[in-house]
């Protein structure tokens, strides 16, 4: 997974399109950092723990799901 990139709290958080309103799969991705791909599951914690992602393996990641 990658380094810390800092700061977050001003990051604007995308919800899957999975997930849904009675409070299950809440994975939410934040988009347009530099060298990072956050990720965190919102409906535990929003303020909790973030995983990092290198974009290449972020991408083979969501290819993989696609395929």
């Amino acid at each position: 997974m990658a380094s810390n990139p800092g700061d977050l709290s001003k990051a604007e958080w995308l919800k899957s399109s999975h997930s849904n309103g009675d409070g299950g799969y809440c994975l939410e991705v934040a988009h347009g950092l530099a060298g990072v791909i956050p990720v965190r599951d919102s409906k535990k914690a929003q303020d909790g723990p973030i995983l990092l992602f290198p974009p290449l393996v972020w991408d083979a990641f969501v290819s993989s799901l696609k395929g």
